[in-house]
Parts: structure tokens; sequence; C-alpha cells
């Protein structure tokens, strides 16, 4: 019976397909496609210039595909070009593949036939992983979908070579795995792998597909990190170097003193070098450049700040509203209560990229100092008996909403205040 109503929806779908491939001849293709995607979903944040009428119709129909999923696939802004965005077809996620990467090796467990093998992280160790897989998942390769953990430099190369050869596949955090999957007792590599193929499969119809920032972004998040270091370390050797001014004979301690003069000019020399790689990344990208400029039009946002937002928001394609990337940055206020016996406070969360929330900080402070509206908003709040930090943080918002206004209206912030009577 059950043989019976598989064929039965075989040959539904493959008459369908017919039936649409008729409709070319009598409808335009594009209004078509459009006319019933917006009825079905509403408007989709991607131009749906689809190839084949039949490959989009029919998976949406017979419910193998969501709204997510089409946006994916067809928008171009998200990392991939406008030449090679057409190739990524509709993907129903049959079989997950968790992989679990350490500096040496990972470790890969099929979900479907619950295959187990651990390959060398490398080159050589992902052609042999994706030969394997593909040879023993009882899916088509179209089916397939890869997730791991964001391990930072060890899973960065996979990313890439993923990528490279149009994989599918998905980065999650690992608190996230760690979370969804309740109480555990010990871990090993081989139990990791298993555990985040069964989360990817549980939540195949949800899960977002990852896509790579370009080049240059991924250049620019790695500069900034490096320069972040070593102004860190440029710091503690600059402190440190004061307060032996202070207390130590300068005659006796000369090889001290000038050992550490000498690293914190060297430093210092290299922080310009890295400035400037970072600037020239900016300038080369005609897009990255406008951001910039429009970014550090608004009063209190600085270099730096504006550097980090067009890192981590991937040039303003990886957060659809300043108030996701509020979220990120921990700047987002969350309330705190349950039933009548927990009444906490509403506050902004501790899981938070804590670097760009210190760069807001900052940021609010200057525009205190430095905006008029900033300032009289600021004063009367205080006047109004309302917490210091509260205020301090709605800048922190305030700030954040103006950035990405101006860059999505692309035109400069417009202090009206200055033309208020």
């Amino acid at each position: 019976m059950f043989k019976e109503e598989k064929q039965y929806k075989r040959i539904m779908i493959m008459m369908m397909e017919f039936l649409f491939l008729l409709l070319f001849f009598f409808v335009d293709k594009y209004n078509f496609v459009n006319k019933y995607i917006k009825k079905e979903w509403g408007e989709l944040s991607c131009r749906t210039d689809f190839k084949d009428l039949s490959l989009v119709l029919v998976p949406i129909l017979s419910n193998q595909v969501t709204k997510d999923q089409i946006e994916y696939h067809f928008l171009p802004n998200k990392g991939f070009s406008q030449s090679n965005h057409n190739k990524y077809k509709i993907m129903k996620i049959l079989d997950t593949i968790g992989i679990d990467i350490s500096k040496l090796n990972f470790d890969v467990r099929i979900h479907s036939t619950q295959f187990y093998q651990q390959f060398e992280n490398s080159n050589k160790g992902f052609v042999t992983m994706l030969k394997w897989v593909y040879k023993n998942s009882s899916f088509s390769k179209e089916n397939i979908l890869f997730v791991f953990e964001h391990t930072g430099l060890y899973s960065h190369q996979l990313s890439v070579y993923l990528t490279d050869k149009e994989v599918p596949f998905s980065l999650i955090p690992g608190l996230e795995i760690k979370r969804s999957l309740g109480i555990a007792r010990g871990k090993n590599d081989k139990v990791d792998a298993t555990k985040i193929a069964l989360y990817a499969y549980r939540l195949r119809d949800e899960i977002e597909l990852t896509v790579l920032p370009t080049e240059q972004i991924r250049s620019l998040k790695t500069l900034l990190s490096l320069r972040d270091r070593i102004v860190k370390q440029r710091a503690g050797y600059i402190t440190s170097l004061n307060e032996q001014k202070r207390v130590l004979v300068k005659n006796k301690n000369e090889v001290i003193l000038y050992t550490q003069e000498k690293i914190i000019k060297h430093l210092s020399k290299q922080i310009k070098v890295l400035e400037i790689e970072i600037q020239e990344i900016i300038s080369s990208d005609e897009q990255l450049s406008n951001q910039f400029k429009l970014i550090t039009g608004i009063k209190g946002i600085g270099t730096q700040t504006a550097l980090f937002v067009i890192a981590y928001t991937h040039g303003f394609t990886r957060f659809k509203t300043w108030r996701k990337f509020a979220s990120y940055c921990g700047i987002a206020p969350f309330p705190n209560a349950s039933g009548t016996s927990i009444r906490g406070r509403t506050k902004v969360s501790n899981l938070a990229n804590k670097k760009i929330k210190s760069l807001f900080d900052l940021c609010a402070k200057s525009a205190i100092q430095h905006s008029p509206e900033m300032k009289v908003y600021y004063t009367r709040r205080l006047e109004e008996g309302k917490n210091k930090m509260s205020t301090i943080n709605i800048i922190r918002n305030k700030l954040l909403s103006r950035i990405f206004a101006v860059v999505e209206r692309q035109t400069p912030y417009v202090d009206i205040m200055k033309y208020a009577a």
C-alpha cells in the first residue's frame, strides 16, 4: 500500500511538471512565478528570476521548501555573486552530516546510516570526506546538509572549501547545540559528531544555511582582531613602564626601561601598518567605502566602531534589522519575569559581542559630549530621575539605529536639531 501511494505521488508530481511546462507557451514566466509566490508568502527579499518554472513551483506545491530556503538560494547579496547564485537549486534536506572539528582531525557522522569516520583537518581530508559521505549516505548529494560547530580558525578552512565546492553547510554555535540536547554526561569527539547530526536533522526545516562573507570582509575581520590584540599588548607595556619609571632608579635599570620602550615603539609601528592595510581594503571596495563614510558622518561614531560594524554585519547583509544586531551586540534589553515569583528588572543579556558593546558604550559617551541633541536628551532623563546606565544604553541603541538608517537610505545623517527654532 505504501509503495502504491509513493508511486501515485510521483506520477502526480510528473503531471504537475508537464502542466507547468505547457504554461510557458501561454503565460509570462516571471510574472506567473512572482504572482504565485506573492499570493502564498507575500513579498520575498529577493528577485525571483528563475530559469525553470517547474523547479520552483513543484517543490512549493508539494511542501518541499520554505520561504527562507527560496530566499537563500536566489538572493545574490548574501555573499554569492550575481553570476553564480542561480546555480543553487532549491534544497530539501533529507540527510544531515554532523562534523566535530578539532585542531588536527575532524569526526564525521552520517545521520541516515549512522556511519562514522575520522579525517585529517586539511584539504586532502576534505576531499576524502566528501567522497566518503556521498558514497555512504542513503540520499543524493542534493539532499545532504553538512553541519559543524563554529570553532574559529579550525573550522574556517572547511567552511571555505565547502563554499568553493558549492556544498550547502551550516555553522552552528556550540552553546546552541549543547543547550538543545538536554542533560548529558561525559563527552568525546565521536559522540559530539553524533549529537550535531541529530540536532541538524531535528531542525532540518528551520536550520539556516551559512554563507561566508566576501574575501574583503574576512580579511577586514582578521586585521581588526589582530590590531585589537596588539593594542591591548601595547597598553600593558605602557602601564608597566610608567609604574617602573615611577619606582625604579633609572641609572640602575636602563636595560629594563629601554627594552620596553623599544617594544612599545615597534608595536605602535605595526598598528599603523595594519591600519593602512584596513583603509586600503575599505577604499578598494566602493560599497564598503560608501558605508564607511555614511557611518562616520554620525556624531559620536568613530573609525573603529564603523569598521567593526561593517565587518560583523558582513557589509550589512548578515542582519535584517538593527534590532537583531543590537541583540548580537548585547545592548538590547530583555525582560526577566516568570509567573508571580520572578519579577526581575529588564536588562541586557550577557551573551553578546563584548568588543562591539564596549565600542558603542564609548560612542554613546562621546555623543553625549559632542552631540547637542544627545546631551539634551541625557540631561533631561537624569533630571526626571531615570537611571544613568539605562539612559546611556538607550543612546547606544539610538546610534545603532541611525547607522542602519543611513546605510539603508544611502544618504548622510542630518542633524535636524540645528534647524530647530
